[in-house]
């Protein structure tokens, strides 16, 4: 459960964006809206019925998805209806799902799912349901990467820059993205999140499981022991590890991939 500054909110419906376009579904982000419903409606299509389940152990406010403040909220959501679910989480969330989340709307409005929260029918726990986490959202304060991903899908910056992502430059995207992200967001700005998440008693867990003693009726764990440090890297370990993703981002772009394949097929035609 978490926010995403192309989509709001972002959950089962934006699953099918990652899980199930190819390479080249960046782009359709100036559209990603309309992308996200027409998958669902193809998903509805070919398979006789789809489940998903959505973890709110953490969830995630702000600029998301990589610029995340984490909150622990320890709920977990389970649904049928892709549209039902992605509704409920927006209004756990704090947003109005058929007025602030277009996807929500067009699916609703399609008949692909219900979006409306006033006829969705909840089961489990209905008090933590009426909860309102009043997140800021995405676009209260973005960061300087996702002001800049708005005005080239979608403002200035369209002409003169879109086109290069549908070529053989498109590297560079990934590239910007981890060097701003990795290498310098999150050793700047992330890591007092990181830091938080792991005094969590969810980070405690992680950090020392393997150690951590169940409890007598055995439907949990006796949270013990330190925080890990060792999983927070920072200053040359961190700059070490950032141009190695720096490089990993050139070498396993899709595009270069793409490339490869037909060399290789160009390479032996029978």
């Amino acid at each position: 459960m978490k926010t995403h500054i192309f989509t709001t909110t972002t959950g089962a419906m934006k699953n099918a964006f990652g899980g199930l376009l190819n390479e080249h579904r960046h782009w359709t982000h100036p559209v990603i809206h309309e992308t996200l419903v027409d998958l669902l409606m193809i998903q509805k299509k070919i398979h006789r019925g789809i489940f998903a389940v959505m973890d709110g152990t953490f969830a995630g406010d702000g600029p998301g998805p990589r610029c995340m403040v984490p909150h622990v909220k320890n709920v977990i959501l389970a649904s049928a209806d892709q549209v039902a679910i992605d509704a409920m989480a927006a209004k756990l969330m704090g947003f109005d799902p058929m007025a602030d989340i277009k996807f929500v709307r067009l699916a609703h409005e399609q008949g692909l799912g219900c979006g409306d929260v006033r006829e969705i029918e909840l089961v489990g726990d209905l008090d933590a349901a009426k909860e309102n986490w009043n997140f800021d959202g995405p676009f209260k304060k973005m960061t300087f990467a996702s002001r800049n991903q708005h005005r080239i899908y979608w403002g200035p910056l369209k002409k003169p820059v879109e086109w290069s992502l549908k070529t053989w430059l498109a590297p560079w995207a990934y590239v910007a993205s981890v060097a701003y992200h990795d290498m310098f967001w999150y050793p700047v700005y992330g890591k007092e999140h990181i830091t938080s998440v792991m005094e969590s008693e969810w980070g405690r867990l992680f950090a020392n499981w393997g150690a951590v003693p169940a409890t007598p009726d055995g439907k949990g764990w006796n949270v013990s022991g330190q925080p890990s440090q060792d999983l927070v890297r920072r200053g040359i370990k961190h700059f070490t590890e950032g141009l190695r993703l720096v490089g990993m981002a050139v070498a396993e772009s899709p595009e270069n991939l793409a490339r490869k394949r037909r060399a290789a097929s160009s390479a032996h035609p029978g």
